[in-house]
């Protein structure tokens, strides 16, 4: 903090409330270091860095779960497709805090033995739908047909309050920023609530996905876009079981209101295991500068960056990139 900031706030304040202020003001700089950040340093070259040991834990607890809890899991739907030679099953699970969570699971029929899975995290006002469209923002279709053709089995959650979920959003589109015409309208899931019940809620998916004779639970990775991208850096941190990752557009840490969901936070317990990050060169959601100081604190060998001549959307080239990582890194023999 500069001098004359301190200066500043300090002459705002009468001197019995200084103490007050100046605790205020040291939580903040410790617990959102972001906020100085965007006052202070707004033209200056893009600088992170890793958490201490003891915030770096604490994020890690936030995405803690009770997996005493009875999963309750069941497939309410099952189609086979024999010309795609595949069965996709629409399975319902009691995620954390007893709230029901909505998935798809599509497996190879020609698989032999156990098969390696993809977990597909879908972005912020999307669904598990949109990996089983073609095109569209996420060419999510394209990523997962892809996946399956070099026959890994592809699962897909609806984030909390998104999809299948949004009954409890009172069955309205979650909407964090302020419509350019009208009322905005109250949410009743944070931004940081939704991630990280999502993310507990995928490591419930994972106590079930390993129940499943089909998959074969040492052989799981992950594709995630945009707000699935920075669930990847949360995932894969929170929970070992997670053997690579894709991670595609992840936005800025600076565009979260609360560090605990910063990506970088999450960066030491990613430890050696393979991560590629896709991103686009001109994404106003994270700039080429955030992206590179972001990989900078990424010192694996498997660790790695490329960037599209794009913005948040990326060009469907974006697809053999990502599949071909996981075909790397995840092998089907």
């Amino acid at each position: 903090m500069s001098f004359s900031l301190w200066k500043s706030a300090r002459s705002i304040v009468s001197q019995n409330e200084w103490s007050v202020w100046a605790i205020v003001l040291i939580l903040v700089a410790v617990c959102n270091p972001l906020a100085w950040k965007g006052t202070l340093a707004a033209e200056e070259e893009v600088r992170l860095s890793l958490p201490s040991p003891e915030v770096h834990q604490l994020c890690l607890e936030f995405l803690d779960y009770d997996a005493k809890i009875p999963l309750d899991a069941r497939t309410v739907a099952r189609q086979e497709d024999q010309k795609l030679g595949t069965v996709k099953e629409k399975i319902v699970f009691r995620g954390t805090q007893g709230f029901w969570c909505s998935s798809y699971l599509e497996i190879p029929t020609q698989a032999v033995g156990k098969v390696p899975l993809v977990l597909l995290l879908h972005g912020w006002s999307g669904s598990k739908e949109s990996w089983w469209k073609e095109g569209g923002y996420l060419s999510g279709g394209n990523v997962r047909q892809a996946l399956l053709d070099s026959g890994y089995a592809v699962f897909a959650m609806d984030a909390q309050a998104h999809g299948d979920r949004i009954a409890v959003n009172d069955y309205a589109p979650v909407n964090v920023y302020a419509p350019p015409e009208g009322e905005a309208r109250q949410n009743y899931f944070a931004l940081s609530e939704i991630y990280v019940q999502t993310v507990r809620d995928y490591r419930r998916a994972l106590d079930y996905l390993q129940q499943r004779e089909e998959i074969d639970p040492d052989r799981i990775g992950l594709v995630g876009y945009s707000m699935g991208g920075t669930h990847s850096f949360m995932l894969m941190g929170a929970d070992e079981r997670i053997k690579a990752s894709v991670c595609c557009v992840v936005p800025a840490s600076s565009n979260y209101g609360v560090t605990y969901i910063a990506p970088e936070n999450f960066v030491p317990a990613l430890e050696s295991r393979p991560f590629l990050m896709l991103m686009g060169k001109t994404d106003p959601l994270c700039p080429e500068a955030n992206a590179i100081a972001l990989k900078n604190l990424m010192t694996g060998e498997h660790h790695q960056l490329q960037f599209f001549e794009s913005g948040h959307k990326l060009p469907l080239d974006y697809v053999p990139h990502a599949v071909d990582w996981i075909k790397a890194h995840l092998p089907t023999e």
